[in-house]
């Protein structure tokens, strides 16, 4: 059996949506839960809590070990157990792909949108995730037409059905259009497609994770991206798609629409899309001065400037770009210690001396929960450093911060790899398709005094 069972916990840590267990005795989900939630309030700081959690047994018919595999989705828990001889990289893969299809059909996942419509996510459930424990169908293209997503139509469409004296043909014509999804010869499209406007839209996206030491030297920094796509073909086409610069990405993995063969011949890219949204390839960027996958400089600076005093501290902390272009959405945080209570903060440009709330500078709020210190900056040039002063009191008379800050930051219109898509070329049908593409890159970067 490769993963035991889902579960989705609440922000207090209660299940709220929890699939079958038929194998397993009624206690076992619990002590997945169980286990999570006491190594959640064992963490320090709150929520930073290893990937995979051990379960002890429970005795009787448990099995013998187990652990629980979760990620966060906003303020929720999603887990899966696992038993026996699993690889965990399997169930995150399971929880990232459901994570997706929920996003797909209810836009924001929330303990809320998941209680108004349980009965569509059972029915998901059921569907990706067979009693043995084995993945299923993750494509949302071929779900829409097995799950109908949640709207208002649908709902009136079931109670008249179920009213209406013919249900029993409804149902068989219902049941038709599902297994209709199954009947191409090729598993993630449907046949028969038709769009009168016929488009496909590209986005590169990138993501650099980098470790930079307390004297600015970068030990560790990557960058991954991710091809996605958003197709609105008819029929069956039959698409030849080539990078500008195909040398500047390695380790790369792929819808099983992309013939191999072919882009280990000549670097490009033969396939027959999926109707709607894909990812159509993954990669890692490899810098064409190295063979191996070296560090890239990290196009932010952090000159943090700490003193740590008896019940609290002070700080002054200059954060400048790097970057030629805009960069938005700038989050620093700062973790102050389980036993910080409260601080003070002003905000200014370098050299301008003027303390503020809001503005270009952007904000600073406490988070009493999390004991975190967050720097907001909407929109920064390279032109500009903005600096955060202040000072922060603790319960404790040797507060123990954290001595690392991290940094979140995105680039639109930017690639670090500065892959660009060449051309696409259709064949096997006869319109003329309208073709699109877009980068954005993010970063997430900790910076250590």
């Amino acid at each position: 059996m490769t993963i035991d069972g889902l579960i989705i916990l609440d922000a207090a840590g209660r299940p709220i949506i929890q699939s079958g267990y038929t194998s397993f005795p009624p206690a076992y989900p619990l002590l997945h839960v169980d286990a999570l939630n006491t190594e959640l309030v064992k963490a320090s700081p709150l929520g930073n809590v290893d990937p995979v959690v051990y379960v002890a047994s429970g005795g009787g018919d448990m099995p013998d070990g187990s652990a629980c595999c979760h990620i966060q989705v906003g303020e929720m828990r999603m887990l899966v157990s696992v038993s026996g001889d699993a690889d965990p990289l399997i169930a995150f893969a399971f929880l990232q792909a459901f994570h997706e299809i929920l996003q797909d059909y209810f836009g924001t996942v929330s303990a809320a949108t998941l209680k108004d419509n349980f009965d569509i996510v059972y029915q998901l459930i059921e569907e990706t995730l067979d009693s043995s424990g084995h993945p299923l169908t993750t494509s949302t293209s071929l779900l829409r037409d097995i799950v109908l997503p949640p709207s208002l139509f649908s709902k009136l469409l079931a109670s008249l059905s179920a009213s209406a004296p013919s249900a029993g043909r409804s149902g068989a014509a219902s049941i038709n259009s599902a297994t209709g999804a199954f009947t191409s010869p090729i598993s993630w499209r449907k046949p028969g497609l038709r769009y009168a406007h016929n488009e496909i839209l590209f986005d590169v996206t990138e993501e650099m994770r980098g470790i930079v030491a307390r004297n600015g030297t970068t030990l560790a920094s990557n960058v991954f991206g991710k091809v996605e796509g958003t197709s609105r073909l008819s029929g069956m086409p039959d698409l030849v798609l080539t990078f500008t610069n195909p040398n500047v990405i390695s380790d790369c993995a792929f819808h099983p629409c992309v013939r191999l063969q072919r882009w280990k011949r000549d670097k490009t890219l033969s396939f027959i899309p999926p109707d709607g949204k894909f990812v159509l390839a993954e990669y890692q960027y490899l810098s064409p001065q190295s063979t191996v996958v070296s560090n890239l400089p990290v196009p932010v600076t952090l000159k943090p400037n700490i003193a740590v005093g008896e019940s609290g501290g002070s700080f002054t902390v200059t954060f400048t770009s790097r970057m030629m272009k805009v960069m938005e959405n700038v989050k620093i945080e700062w973790y102050l210690g389980e036993d910080a209570s409260s601080a003070q903060c002003t905000l200014s440009g370098a050299g301008s001396g003027i303390g503020s709330i809001g503005g270009a500078e952007g904000s600073w709020t406490f988070d009493p929960r999390r004991k975190v210190l967050q720097w907001d900056i909407p929109s920064m040039h390279s032109s500009g450093s903005w600096i955060l002063r202040g000072s922060w009191t603790s319960k404790a008379k040797v507060p123990r911060p954290a001595h690392a800050f991290q940094i979140r930051f995105e680039l639109p219109t930017h690639s670090f790899s500065s892959l660009k898509i060449d051309q696409v070329r259709l064949s096997s049908e006869t319109y003329k398709m309208y073709k699109g593409m877009r980068t954005h890159s993010c970063g997430f970067v900790e910076w250590r005094w």
